[in-house]
């Protein structure tokens, strides 16, 4: 199901770009990153200077889990769009205040399929490895929003919009106004899970 909706959606896009609205990091594991001027990918690493830079995981529930695993969460997206909904839901979110290094604007890529590539700039290219899982932390935000990010739609299958995770292929720096653009992998899409 999820894949029949991902391909008619993707049919009827006719081009697959944005821009980037803000650029966020934290030293610290802290849950909010502070918009910056700019930041600099580093390729199979992430964001310099981000506490989740690595190429094993960094983030600490994954670390737990395993140390050895494969960093793929070194960038992390979340559209303004999600942000201005929810603060018409009494949220107060604002670039970073959820964790994402990349605020974007006019791309939705939560449709997008593993393994896109997305063009930041004239220099940087990610590759889109899966959906964000929501944490209670999202509740310290505001009690709630936790549950306006992961739900269970009419049918029973799970909706998560807490962002898209990725990996850096090529470097550079990333500014905020810097053009998006999405490159589909080649058929058979696949629709991205949390990661």
């Amino acid at each position: 199901m999820a894949l029949a909706i991902l391909a008619s959606m993707l049919e009827a896009m006719t081009e697959i770009s944005g821009r980037v609205l803000s650029v966020n990091r934290s030293a610290d594991h802290t849950f909010a990153k502070a918009p910056q001027t700019s930041i600099v990918l580093i390729p199979g690493e992430g964001v310099e200077g981000d506490a989740h830079r690595g190429v094993k995981v960094k983030h600490r529930s994954r670390v737990k889990q395993n140390p050895d695993q494969p960093n793929l969460r070194q960038v992390h997206f979340i559209p303004t769009e999600l942000h201005a909904e929810l603060v018409e839901r009494d949220y107060e979110v604002s670039p970073g205040v959820m964790g994402e290094n990349i605020t974007t604007e006019g791309i939705d890529m939560n449709v997008l399929p593993v393994g896109t590539k997305v063009q930041l700039g004239p220099e940087a290219v990610v590759e889109l490895t899966g959906l964000r899982n929501p944490c209670p932390q999202l509740n310290n935000v505001k009690h709630g929003l936790m549950k306006e990010l992961v739900y269970n739609d009419e049918d029973g299958n799970t909706v998560r919009l807490g962002g898209v995770m990725s990996v850096v292929l090529e470097g550079g720096t990333v500014n905020p106004g810097d053009a998006i653009v999405a490159t589909l992998p080649p058929e058979p899409h696949a629709a991205m899970d949390r990661i």
